[in-house]
């Protein structure tokens, strides 16, 4: 009964830590997008400027 619940408590704590480790994985993601659209941004702007 006992190794039972215990066993359920450490599932919870891996699922927990892989939501975690997914969050972080996902935020990450959305940095890297970030960056790009600014450096497309970046671009267009110098782009912009020489032809003015």
């Amino acid at each position: 009964m006992r190794e039972r619940e215990r066993e359920r408590e450490r599932e919870r704590e891996r699922e927990r830590e892989r939501d975690i480790e997914e969050r972080e994985r996902d935020r990450g993601g959305d940095r890297e997008r970030q960056r790009q659209r600014e450096t497309e941004r970046d671009r267009e702007r110098r782009e912009r400027e020489t032809r003015d």
